[in-house]
Order: C-alpha cells, then sequence, then structure tokens
C-alpha cells in the first residue's frame, strides 16, 4: 500500500512538472525516465538506484549526448500511458515495440530484442506452451508474456499481475502453477530463489526489437537518444553493460562494436 501510495504521489508531482512546460527535447533540463523497480536485469533499484541493462545503456547515452536524467519507479501497465500523457519523457523497461504500442507512442532504434521464458517449479510438471492448458500461469498484465499466452496457450488459465515481484512470489507460493517472463528475468528469478527450486522450462526467442519509448512526435529527442545509441553500440559499451547484466545471452551482430 505504501509503495502504491508513493508511486501515485511521484506520479502526480511529475505530471505537476510537466505542464510547468519546457523543452521535451532534453535542452537544458533534467529529463523524466519511468522505469520499473523489480525486473532484473532489465530494469530494477538497488540501494536506492535503478539500474539494469536498459537503465545502464540509456545512462551511457545520456552521457554521449549531454543529457540529464531522472529515473522514478512505475507498474508497467501503466508506463506507456504516463510517457504519451507527458508525466514521463521516456519509458525504460525491455519495451517491445509492437504495433498495438505504437499507436500510443513513438520508441527509439532497437537496442535489443524480446526473449521470453516459461518458469515453474521443478514439479510442476511444466516443459513447454503444450503442458500449460488448464493450469494458472502468471504474466504481467500488458506486457508481451500477456498477448503471448494468449495466442500460444488459449485454454491456460491467465493470471495477471501489476509487477513481476508480485507474480513471483505467487509462483513461490504455488498460488500459480507458473509464469512468462522475460527469459534473462525468468533465469534470475530461477538462479537467486534455489530454496523455491524454480526452473525455466522453455526460452522463445522472437524478432521483436526492444525500445525506449517517448510522446508521439517527439522527433528531436528520439533522435538525439538514436545518436548516442549508435555511440555506444560503436565504442562497445553496449556489449559491456549487456555482459554485466545479461551475460549468457547472445549478443546480436547489429550490436557489436564497430557498427
Amino acid at each position: 500500500m505504501k509503495k502504491t501510495l508513493v508511486t501515485a504521489l511521484t506520479a502526480t508531482l511529475l505530471a505537476a512538472l510537466t505542464a510547468c512546460g519546457g523543452s521535451d527535447s532534453g535542452d537544458g533540463k533534467t529529463l523524466r525516465v519511468g522505469t520499473l523497480s523489480d525486473s532484473k536485469p532489465n530494469a530494477y533499484q538497488e540501494n536506492g538506484n535503478y539500474t539494469g541493462f536498459d537503465n545502464e545503456l540509456l545512462k551511457a547515452i545520456a552521457a554521449k549526448e549531454g543529457l540529464k536524467l531522472e529515473f522514478a519507479a512505475t507498474e508497467f501497465s501503466a508506463l506507456l500511458g504516463q510517457v504519451a500523457n507527458g508525466t514521463f519523457d521516456i519509458g525504460s523497461s525491455a519495451i517491445s515495440q509492437t504495433d498495438a504500442r505504437k499507436k500510443t507512442v513513438d520508441f527509439s532504434a532497437p537496442y535489443n530484442y524480446q526473449a521470453l521464458g516459461i518458469e515453474a517449479k521443478e514439479t510442476a510438471g511444466i516443459t513447454d506452451e503444450n503442458s500449460l492448458a488448464g493450469k494458472r500461469i502468471g504474466v504481467v498484465q500488458g506486457t508481451v508474456s500477456d498477448s503471448w499466452l494468449g495466442s500460444n496457450a488459449p485454454t491456460a488459465q491467465a493470471v495477471r499481475f501489476p509487477n513481476d515481484a508480485a507474480a513471483l512470489n505467487a509462483l513461490k507460493t504455488g498460488a500459480i502453477d507458473g509464469a512468462v517472463f522475460d527469459q534473462a528475468t525468468a533465469e534470475d528469478y530461477a538462479k537467486n530463489n534455489p530454496d523455491a527450486k524454480l526452473k525455466v522450462t522453455k526460452a522463445i526467442t522472437t524478432t521483436i526489437p526492444h525500445g525506449f519509448a517517448f510522446r508521439k512526435g517527439n522527433t528531436e529527442l528520439i533522435d538525439k537518444i538514436n545518436d548516442g545509441l549508435k555511440k555506444v553500440i560503436a565504442d562497445g559499451t553496449w556489449v559491456k553493460v549487456h555482459d554485466q547484466f545479461e551475460p549468457t545471452a547472445p549478443v546480436p551482430a547489429e550490436f557489436k562494436p564497430g557498427q
């Protein structure tokens, strides 16, 4: 309850700041970044610092372009709406660039690709999408995991949560039979919760790109972020950040140094 109240107050304050005006290009102001606090290894909070692959990559891009960032946590289901209405200048949270989302916000150039992981306890009898029928499967509302489950396991009982932490807790306590997370997140949960005996039973790779999200028409800021992204790919920073947070995931060719 306290976390929800703090999140709501933060969003209200940021909305008020937005109403005060100012350029969305980042010139002379601090850009407001909406992110998550509990989605390792992509976007999370640790020791009061917003970190993870997506956020550290964005920090590196901002440094190249001379941009100032201020991070705040929100729920994923609310994030794109908050970017669209100007509460946040940038959305950073492994956001897949789907056609439906492109109707609401604009995106940067791709900086990674979506991969999902089906996760369950070792004794759950869950191996792949064909074994999900009739089972209670957790997903975070509004994510690609949510839409993937509906399309690939329509007879599963989708149990929707506001964030990863709630879904993980339900999985650990047996309130749900399995869950679908981002692959890297699922692997992190299995590694760091040995007592729960969790296992990533299947990894699903896609060609859906991740991108930072922006209010529609904010081309000046998007161009700056894209320019910075090219620089961090070319000088090897992308690979360094990737290896820090997702060391077991392959590096797509377009993100290797010199591109």
